[in-house]
């Protein structure tokens, strides 16, 4: 049985329409006003888990990044840059007084300009025509496809492309997604690919463990790390997350309770690659939590018991 995640999605903030445009400004502007940091933290996982693959195989690894959007997680991989340096370099007046095709020509020369240090080749899945479109065109995305796989088929030239998939990776599309789309890709794939998920606490993984193994994958979580995502736009966002896991079974102490949303890091792949060399012995992590962020939305004690609060 396929999760139905829309329960949980209820009380979570909707930003489709900074997906929509042809440039990201807005996308940092939005995201980045919530300190959102999964990119930056994720990152050097993703590096260390992309060099284990490459000495697994001798090779430079294709990675599918699952929801895309603008091509950030190959921007912070490849080229030495953060979200956060970049969601700077967006808010500058000067930038934001320029028209979508001059931004464009202008970021295809600013990546070109930086040496090129990641481990691997990047293509994307993105329901978002525009965000492809710009991703490919600025060079951070070797090719780019358009699919809504929950609710499409995946058309012969898109599975051509995933053929040589070698990692599928997602910082945060769990749980807008379903196994459903993570199926069709692995069809698409003529290799058995390692897939690494972040995904916020309140989606429950079961079922997305189940078909990777029914795929022959076995799926570890990363134990005694969290990795911060982003603060809560509001109360209702704060208050639904804790519901949500509180559903779990899961405590949000010292975690969500403190106003950020948190994802575990899963790690799904064959058998043979998880014995040889265990995902606790190949991740370091820095998940974020100590980085300086702006208000969030906390339980305090009050004259009524525990009430929510903007804590600065």
């Amino acid at each position: 049985m396929r999760t139905d995640f829309s329960r949980i999605n209820r009380s979570k903030a909707i930003f489709d329409d900074i997906y929509a445009l042809d440039d990201p400004r807005a996308y940092f502007t939005v995201l980045g006003g919530l300190d959102y940091m999964i990119p930056d933290v994720a990152e050097p996982v993703v590096r260390q888990i992309l060099a284990a693959k490459a000495s697994a195989t001798g090779l430079k690894p294709v990675v599918l990044d699952v929801g895309c959007s603008y091509g950030i997680n190959a921007a912070v991989h490849r080229f030495p840059l953060t979200f956060g340096g970049l969601r700077h370099r967006y808010a500058r007046r000067e930038m934001r007084a320029i028209s979508s095709e001059t931004l464009v020509r202008l970021d295809r020369h600013f990546y070109a300009a930086w040496p090129d240090v990641g481990l691997a080749r990047f293509i994307g899945l993105d329901v978002s025509a525009p965000a492809i479109s710009y991703a490919t065109n600025v060079g951070l995305l070797e090719q780019g496809i358009v699919a809504d796989l929950e609710q499409e088929p995946l058309w012969t030239d898109s599975a051509h492309i995933l053929r040589s998939v070698d990692v599928v990776m997602s910082t945060g599309c769990i749980g807008y997604i379903t196994e459903k789309t993570f199926s069709k890709i692995l069809d698409a794939t003529h290799k058995c690919p390692w897939i690494i998920s972040f995904v916020l606490r309140m989606f429950p993984f079961e079922s997305f463990a189940s078909t990777f193994a029914s795929r022959g994958l076995v799926t570890e979580r990363l134990s005694g790390a969290t990795f911060v995502q982003r603060r809560f736009r509001d109360a209702e966002e704060f208050e639904g997350c804790l519901a949500s896991l509180a559903a779990l079974g899961l405590d949000a102490t010292g975690l969500e309770s403190e106003g950020l949303f948190h994802a575990d890091l899963m790690l799904s792949r064959p058998e043979a690659d998880a014995r040889a060399a265990p995902l606790q012995s190949i991740v370091t992590v820095a998940s974020g939590r100590g980085r300086p962020i702006g208000p969030r939305y906390v339980h305090v004690e009050g004259a009524e018991g525990l009430q929510v609060a903007l804590e600065p």
